[in-house]
Order: C-alpha cells, then sequence, then structure tokens
C-alpha cells in the first residue's frame, strides 16, 4: 500500500463507523454512540494531520473527507431526530441545506466548469454546533440531566449557522458565475482548446 493512501483509508473508517453509530444512537445506547464518535473525531484529526505533515493530499481524499464528515453528521442526525431528541424541521432544514448545495455544485459544473470548494468559515462553525447541538441532545437525556436551555439555544444557533452558511456558499459560487459570463469571451477559453 502507498502511504499517500493511508489519510483515505482512515477516513474510509469514519465513513464505515457511521453505521454502527446511527444505530446506537437510535436504540438508545449513548455510551457507546459516544465512544464511536470520540473515535470517529479522531480519524477526522489523524487523516488531516498526516495530509498536513506529509503532504499526502490526493484528489480523492480532497473528495472523500468532506463527504464521510457530510455523511456521519447527517447519519447523527437523522437517528437523533428519529429518536425524538431534535425537532424535524430542524433535520429538514440540516439536509436541505446540503441539498441546495450539491444541487447548486452540479449545476455550476454543467453551466460555469470545475468548482473549486474552499470552505467557508461560516461552515466550519455551522459543523462545530451542530456537532455540539447533537452531543447536548444526547447528553441532556441519557447520560447528564442537561438543562433544556442549553438545547434550546444551541438549535437556535444551529438554525442561525445552517441558513448563513448555506446563503453564503450561494453568495460566493453565485458571484464567480456571475463574473464567469460576464467575462470577456477570449478570457473564458482556456490557451489550450
Amino acid at each position: 500500500m502507498n502511504l499517500r493512501q493511508l489519510p483515505n483509508l482512515i477516513t474510509l473508517s469514519r465513513l464505515f463507523l457511521t453505521v454502527p453509530i446511527v444505530w446506537f444512537l437510535y436504540r438508545g445506547d449513548y455510551w457507546s454512540a459516544l465512544l464511536l464518535l470520540a473515535v470517529a473525531g479522531l480519524t477526522d484529526a489523524l487523516d488531516g494531520y498526516l495530509v498536513r505533515r506529509y503532504g499526502w493530499a490526493t484528489r480523492l481524499g480532497a473528495w472523500l473527507d468532506p463527504a464521510a464528515d457530510k455523511i456521519l453528521v447527517l447519519g447523527i442526525y437523522l437517528s437523533v431526530t428519529l429518536s425524538g431528541l431534535l425537532p424535524i424541521w430542524l433535520l429538514v432544514l440540516v439536509v436541505g441545506r446540503d441539498v441546495w448545495l450539491s444541487l447548486g455544485s452540479l449545476a455550476y459544473r454543467h453551466w460555469v466548469g470545475p468548482l473549486q470548494i474552499e470552505p467557508l468559515l461560516i461552515s466550519k462553525i455551522n459543523t462545530f454546533f451542530q456537532i455540539l447541538l447533537v452531543l447536548g441532545a444526547i447528553f441532556k437525556v441519557g447520560i447528564l440531566n442537561l438543562d433544556p436551555v442549553w438545547v434550546q439555544l444551541l438549535i437556535v444557533i444551529v438554525t442561525f449557522t445552517t441558513v448563513t452558511s448555506g446563503v453564503a456558499y450561494t453568495v460566493v459560487w453565485g458571484r464567480r458565475a456571475w463574473r464567469h459570463f460576464h467575462a470577456p469571451v477570449d478570457s473564458r477559453i482556456s490557451p489550450s482548446a
């Protein structure tokens, strides 16, 4: 095995952890779910460290890492919502944002060209609060008797960051598309064409 692929294998392990995490959450086995979530978090940190430290970035990894994160987060939200810990409208909002951005990226690729996806700061903040909310919901019912006001506050924050990050990506990609279509024709043709 080529060591360059090691971060991708670690990312795949996080992807495979999604199924048992979702199952444990749905069954109410919160300690097991939290243990596997901690392992998933470590794999995320480790694959990122290896890519930065040794320069083992690959095209597959650039696609696989955010996909694994997104599948894990969506799986967790689905199971926690089905367990009654979070409102269904929040799941619809979180999934809707991702569907909107996926459709937008497909449209951009089709009509404009390759899309360089750079995570925006608001998106990283959104992911952080989404994970914090799920942990808060789990702790509230399964582990600590956490005051519900904290979970309600996190729901408000996640709602705000989810909408804001969706709008931010739409604006950024929309501006790029606007510049592409309004640039002089000569600048849109690549030298190799």
